[in-house]
């Protein structure tokens, strides 16, 4: 049976509107994620910014508070400069909580490290090493 998956198409965070501002600078100024789309109003604003292949990030304006974390487990972005943006993160004070490692996923060499970002979101950058 094929897959009826053909890859992420985007990853929504929902942060307060306090975070809200925050978080799309995290992700477009220190992530370098350029904004593709944008809607809503200066109370509910919201945009999309491309991860970078065929996928996007959804940034949606809220006004509740959040569960650290909230429903998503982690958000997985493939990068071969993960020493590199984990260094840059922590510079802007930014919580990793697993350092940079390599790791034999199935007989798949990969490096990995995982964070928290700006509404405590966990995310895990994911180097497929050739």
């Amino acid at each position: 049976m094929s897959s009826k998956i053909q890859g992420v198409h985007h990853i929504a965070v929902k942060p307060t509107a306090e975070q809200y501002e925050k978080t799309v600078d995290f992700y477009t100024r220190l992530l370098g994620m350029k904004v593709i789309k944008q809607w809503g109003d200066p109370e509910r604003p919201c945009l999309m910014v491309s991860c970078g292949d065929n996928s996007c990030m959804e940034i949606l304006g809220g006004d509740a508070e959040r569960e650290p974390g909230g429903p998503l487990d982690h958000i997985a972005f493939a990068t071969d400069k993960v020493d590199e943006l984990v260094e840059e993160i922590r510079r802007e004070g930014y919580e990793i909580t697993t350092e940079p490692k390599d790791v034999d996923l199935a007989g798949m060499p990969i490096r990995i490290a995982f964070l928290y970002g700006p509404t405590h979101e966990l995310i895990e950058l994911f180097w497929v090493k050739q």
